[in-house]
């Protein structure tokens, strides 16, 4: 990959996405000069959040064109996470990802109830909302669990640091410090 290109990451995200945990998720990436698209698994681009926040994806997914990226992100949010599992068109992403062996990443309620669900945490460990644990396969009762390319993380107070390791992984340490600066965290 040229130096100069910064890898494309995907956030795919629903009515009932975890509204904190997808800003967060965005916001950082884009801080890091990557090159986020917000797409939408819903017939429509406006969505309605966690908490009454609603927020527009800047795309649906069915309109993206067979597309490859370097990570795959899903927030989290019950009823968000749920929808995103019903998706066939993010599944098969999701499958494709996985057997090139890019990175997918799942925070909260997304990594039981969608990547467990599509049998993409067989064998793996992984972490989630602690109601979920039960649904994955090796729960680890950490905040942000890495397993090869499958990266993993708790809940809404655990987005910014999830965030800050999807950074490191994707434009490294450097990167990840200089955004964290920026954010007056480490």
């Amino acid at each position: 990959m040229n130096a100069d290109v910064k890898p494309q990451v995907l956030i795919a995200v629903a009515h009932g996405s975890e509204s904190l945990e997808t800003v967060t998720l965005a916001n950082l990436l884009r801080r890091a000069g990557l090159p986020v698209i917000v797409a939408s698994v819903e017939a429509e681009r406006w969505l309605k959040g966690t908490r009454g926040i609603d927020f527009a994806a800047d795309v649906r997914l069915s309109e993206l064109a067979a597309h490859e990226f370097a990570m795959i992100v899903l927030p989290g949010g019950e009823a968000g996470a749920l929808a995103l599992a019903r998706s066939l068109e993010l599944k098969a992403l999701l499958i494709a990802q996985d057997r090139a062996g890019r990175d997918i990443a799942a925070i909260c309620a997304a990594p039981a109830l969608v990547l467990a669900a599509h049998g993409l945490l067989e064998g793996r460990r992984a972490t989630g909302y602690p109601s979920f644990r039960a649904q994955l396969p090796q729960w680890i009762d950490e905040p942000v669990v890495h397993d090869g390319h499958v990266h993993t993380s708790q809940g809404p107070a655990t987005a910014l640091p999830f965030a800050l390791a999807l950074i490191e992984r994707l434009c490294g340490p450097g990167v990840r410090a200089e955004v964290a600066r920026a954010l007056l965290t480490s």
